[in-house]
């Protein structure tokens, strides 16, 4: 989740190993492309190629806000290449390796283009090895936010919507390529390093301690974090056993008991409504406030800067299920995360004693829910599935309008035929990746013999408010 926000407001550096042909974006012949294509973000991710595991071994000096990196990345080739790129920002590239044998590199803007000794044919698997260093850079989105890698009063946060990942590890940045994950962070003693999957071993030496994490289901590179600093650790489980781990800041400990305790039953409620909870476990990093300006759904162990209300660890759960398992095809998509996210606060309420679904869509339609008129003007600048711009991915209409084309599904589905709906949703993209029109024809498929052409039309696509709720 980032803050929704209403409508309102180079040169080439050569490293040690110069390329010597054609850079990247040039057209070359057998070079992989500089970008997926995104209509946002046309320079993220790459083509050429398909990452299946990403191995991120990793030391950070606080003190000296510097990174050491090797990014070990295993990957299938999806087409004849010479040439392949990957997406980095900053950060200075010591060597590049592939399937062992020494490659030549070169940058340009964010593209580390990697020409190998000898070229890859279509369905090999190819072995990628970069060794970086340097300080990593706090990426400013087009929406005013920041991310990247975060300085924190006790070490760093790293967080990736929607290109940050970049700042910190070389790869394929876009979330239509996603890959399981192998991490292992070495810091001063007494500081931790908490990061997304499953803990997998700690060691300490020399004054220094290493944290390893496994994540062995599909994760898009926006969704990985790695969090630094001083946190008490809290181990349980759901009532089905799943297991829950969650990091907390000191500084927050008081104030974060209660999601801790409700983090659970959360969980629980979203099983019983989306289905199976879809990763190994769960869990939340609560930092201090200041440390990041949003929470974020980081895969299985959402971020949040201080406490969340339940209203907030609701949203961030949600996702779970609705853009982490089911992830956007393009960041076009973003409303099936945020639409669904936003709709999950909405039924917890109506499941919990508060006020209906209905009774939410009726104050946003007649622009009395926000406090302020900017912001319930906003919710009608443009339609949730064609955001003007890369600034406005995470404005008011892809949330909220977003959270409204689904309550206007459910009407014309009926109550039992969304529930079904909400769980076969995320059964049939499970670990996967899903557009609009990928939903759309679901829902069609799903509920045959409803009309949901003016859902689409008006309230998915259409600009402006609808001349009517009904």
């Amino acid at each position: 989740m980032r803050t929704p926000r209403p409508l309102s407001r180079g040169a080439a550096a050569l490293l040690a190993v110069a390329l010597a042909a054609c850079g990247p974006g040039s057209g070359a012949e057998g070079a992989g492309d500089d970008g997926a294509g995104d209509p946002y973000f046309p320079k993220a991710g790459n083509g050429g190629y398909d990452v299946a595991h990403y191995d991120l071994v990793l030391a950070y000096d606080p003190a000296g806000r510097r990174l050491t990196g090797t990014a070990t990345i295993d990957a299938r080739v999806t087409e004849d290449l010479t040439a392949l790129n990957l997406d980095l920002q900053g950060l200075d590239v010591d060597a590049v390796t592939v399937d062992g044998a020494r490659a030549r590199f070169g940058r340009e803007g964010q593209e580390l283009t990697v020409r190998p000794r000898r070229a890859l044919d279509r369905d090999a698997h190819v072995r990628v090895v970069v060794r970086y260093s340097g300080r990593p850079r706090t990426v400013t989105d087009p929406d005013g936010s920041q991310e990247g890698w975060l300085r924190t009063a006790d070490g760093a946060l790293a967080l990736g919507q929607p290109v940050g990942s970049m700042a910190w590890f070389p790869g394929n940045h876009h979330p239509s390529d996603k890959a399981a994950y192998t991490l292992s962070v070495t810091v001063p003693e007494g500081l931790r390093a908490v990061s997304n999957g499953e803990p997998a071993g700690e060691e300490t030496k020399d004054g220094r301690t290493t944290y390893r994490w496994h994540t062995p289901e599909p994760m898009a590179s926006y969704l990985a974090t790695v969090a630094i600093g001083r946190y008490d650790v809290h181990r349980g489980e759901t009532a089905g056993g799943l297991p829950l781990f969650t990091a907390v800041d000191p500084e927050q400990a008081a104030a974060s008991r209660a999601t801790v305790k409700l983090l659970p039953e959360v969980v629980e409620w979203a099983e019983r409504r989306f289905g199976p909870y879809p990763f190994s476990s769960a869990g939340a990093i609560v930092e201090r406030p200041g440390d990041a300006g949003y929470a974020l759904e980081t895969q299985n162990r959402p971020v949040f800067p201080g406490a969340p209300d339940t209203a907030l660890l609701v949203h961030e759960i949600a996702h779970q299920w609705y853009g982490d398992s089911v992830t956007p095809r393009t960041w076009r998509d973003m409303w099936l995360n945020e639409g669904f996210a936003t709709y999950a606060q909405w039924l917890w309420e109506e499941d919990h004693g508060g006020g209906s679904a209905q009774q939410t869509f009726d104050r946003l339609y007649a622009g009395s829910y926000f406090p302020d008129a900017g912001t319930n003007a906003a919710l009608w600048s443009f339609p949730p599935a064609d955001p003007p711009d890369a600034a406005h991915i995470s404005a008011t209409p892809v949330y909220w309008r977003g959270a409204m084309v689904l309550h206007m599904v459910r009407r014309t589905a009926g109550d039992e035929a969304f529930g079904r709906l909400l769980r076969g949703w995320a059964a049939t993209y499970r670990h996967a990746n899903a557009s609009t029109d990928d939903f759309t024809a679901y829902v069609e498929k799903t509920v045959p013999g409803k009309d949901f052409s003016r859902v689409w039309e008006e309230w998915l696509y259409g600009e402006g408010r609808p001349a009517t709720a009904s």
